[in-house]
């Protein structure tokens, strides 16, 4: 996502914020400005990572002031909102393999979307290893165990 760019108004449909709160956001410091000046000035991947950031961190009753701190690197418990009816929960599906997948909370588990990304390289490397064994209980007939000694 770091080559797309965006405009204000699609980084701002992206992320439900209206224009101005985003310019808000980056009058605060919260949020990094434009790349480029006037009408030519567009936004990246990052940009969108820290509004999607501090929209999850103001949702979540933190404070603007606390909000600048963990931006700027500090440690983010993120207090769980209570559900409401009609309210939206935003998860995040990773298909691993057949018949495998694991659903991610982003918001519960206080993820940023960079350590979102890690874990999913993390536990796709994982699957694969685990998924290039041979089966421990059921090993195919010509298997040798790794000390050299055969299963028959």
């Amino acid at each position: 996502m770091d080559d797309k760019t965006f405009s204000l108004d699609d980084l701002c449909t992206l992320t439900d914020v209206p224009k101005r709160t985003a310019r808000y956001y980056m009058q605060l410091g919260l949020i990094d400005r434009p790349v480029g000046e006037t009408r030519g000035a567009h936004y990246t991947g990052k940009h969108l990572d820290q509004l999607l950031r501090v929209k999850q961190l103001s949702d979540a009753g933190v404070s603007l002031d606390r909000i600048r701190e963990v931006m700027s690197g500090a440690a983010a418990p993120v207090p769980p909102r209570a559900k409401r009816a009609g309210s939206i929960d935003v998860r995040s599906h990773l298909h691993v393999a057949q018949g495998i997948e694991i659903e991610i909370s982003p918001e519960e588990a206080g993820m940023t979307p960079e350590q979102i990304r890690a874990f999913v390289r993390e536990v796709m490397l994982a699957a694969e290893r685990v998924m290039a064994r041979p089966d421990p209980i059921n090993p195919p007939s010509n298997y040798s165990a790794p000390d050299g000694t055969s299963t028959l």
